[in-house]
């Protein structure tokens, strides 16, 4: 330990489960004052997640302690924040114990790396470019590509009348929306394009509006303006800023058990929850005592039973109350449907028909052979996917562990919101390695630049609320957002 006349060191330690074992018993010998600032959970502000870690420090004084434990500080700042962090621990004049996976981060404020090596943790002194140069196994810290790990991600199902990666699958229209109770926009006049070659960068401030976007690309909310266009057959596999939230309910079973619970029936339990498909019993009784009216009789819908394809649309096979002769049914335009208020039953009927889709051949037996296989493609080995609970699984397997229960219906498109917080070096180059070889669209937020850099090709950069588009190829054209023929 170093004593107070010395220079104050920052040690990274690579290893945070280890860390935490030792450090009680290290700092129990020393007489020292100690603040631990450690990766907050179910933090109630969904809309603006940045840590408390920033106005925490800003208002505290250094002579409070003598060491500083930081586990994961960089997770969830924008780059304004994470600048101001490096800035004030180059110049705290305090001891700093630091767990994380920034490389660039590290490079700037370490002055010494602990690794652990043979169940022993290895003072190697230096900055991690330092330490890198003496330990050329670990690559990783600075060149994704160089990852050992591979994750391989299922191919998407085909799409109904979608011939090239370029065509248009999933659309906002100038859409607005406002957090109850607010009195500003959280987003405006948004619109974009989402399409299999999509490869985008979700960039702002914290509390731009970026997780609001996201939310409601994936019917987690629902517009007040404008509209949400989508491929009736599309899936979307969204891994949430809070990933630990898809888990909460399921703690105490196993990974393949998860899976299995998840799909059972055949659909995602979590896609049948979406704002864009469950209809309230208050919005049902509002619709189901319309009077339609066919060969002068009044009829009312009961129930949708077919689907087919009509020129860039669909019509809908409509079976009746009290008319149990297929002679009866009649077909109906989605437009039509849509207009009479019965969006959300279209869009019920389309994700069951989705879900029963079928990739290539034959559909993934869901069976828990088939999910512990399933999950090897993930880095998740059968000792943690089949023989332990997922509470006791590291951050990093609970993030991989959701990203392929996601993945498991073999979906068009990835969202995924800030999902490189609890991932080391190995499994983000991994994830990146995986997202430039599956033919899906990706879209990610993260201030990862390094991350969004090595696989994007598109840029959404929000501000107020506002979306401005920039393809990779023209960095200084934005592109206005064309509108398209619909999916």
């Amino acid at each position: 330990m170093h004593t107070p006349s010395e220079p104050r060191a920052r040690l990274h330690v690579p290893t945070p489960p280890h860390v935490r074992t030792s450090t009680p018993a290290l700092l129990h010998t020393c007489t020292v004052d100690i603040l631990l600032l450690t990766e907050p959970t179910n933090h109630p502000d969904a809309a603006n997640v940045a840590l408390p870690h920033i106005p925490h420090l800003r208002t505290w004084a250094p002579a409070q302690a003598d060491i500083l434990l930081l586990d994961e500080p960089t997770n969830h700042l924008d780059v304004t924040n994470v600048a101001w962090l490096q800035q004030y621990l180059c110049g705290a004049g305090i001891t700093c114990m630091i767990v994380s996976h920034d490389s660039g981060f590290l490079d700037k404020v370490t002055t010494d790396i602990y690794h652990y090596e043979n169940r022993r943790l290895k003072l190697y002194r230096g900055n991690l470019s330092a330490f890198v140069k003496v330990k050329p196994e670990a690559q990783s810290y600075y060149r994704l590509g160089a990852a050992q790990l591979r994750i391989t991600f299922p191919d998407p199902a085909p799409l109904e009348g979608v011939t090239s990666r370029e065509k248009s699958i999933l659309k906002m229209i100038k859409v607005g929306f406002t957090y109850p109770g607010a009195t500003k926009k959280a987003l405006e006049g948004v619109t974009l394009h989402c399409r299999l070659s999509s490869r985008v960068a979700v960039v702002g401030a914290n509390g731009a509006g970026k997780t609001t976007l996201i939310k409601i690309l994936c019917a987690e909310l629902k517009p007040q303006e404008g509209k949400v266009d989508r491929h009736p057959n599309l899936r979307v596999a969204y891994v949430a800023q809070h990933a630990f939230h898809h888990l909460e309910e399921n703690l105490d079973i196993s990974p393949v058990r998860y899976i299995l619970r998840r799909y059972l029936g055949g659909e995602d339990k979590e896609e049948t929850e979406k704002v864009h498909r469950k209809m309230t019993d208050e919005e049902w009784d509002k619709v189901k005592n319309q009077i339609w009216v066919f060969d002068r009789q009044n009829r009312k819908l009961d129930k949708i039973v077919g689907r087919r394809k009509k020129r860039r649309s669909y019509e809908y096979e409509i079976a009746w109350v009290g008319l149990t002769s297929l002679a009866y049914n009649k077909w109906i335009t989605r437009e039509e449907l849509v207009e009479r208020g019965f969006e959300k039953l279209v869009n019920e009927y389309d994700g069951r028909l989705a879900a029963e889709q079928k990739v290539g051949e034959t559909t993934r037996p869901l069976t828990m052979a088939c999910i512990e296989e399933y999950l090897k493609d993930f880095g998740l080995q059968p000792e943690f996917a089949t023989h332990s609970n997922i509470r006791g699984l590291s951050g990093g397997q609970k993030v991989k562990l959701v990203l392929a229960s996601a993945m498991w219906s073999n979906p068009h498109m990835l969202i995924m919101d800030e999902p490189t917080n609890y991932l080391d070096r190995e499994s983000l180059g991994a994830l990146a390695g995986s997202i430039k070889e599956w033919s899906g669209g990706v879209v990610v937020i993260s201030h990862h630049s390094e991350f969004t850099g090595a696989i994007c090709k598109e840029t959404w950069t929000v501000d107020k609320g506002r979306l401005t588009v920039t393809k990779k190829d023209d960095p200084h054209e934005p592109h206005a957002a064309a509108e398209e023929e619909p999916a």
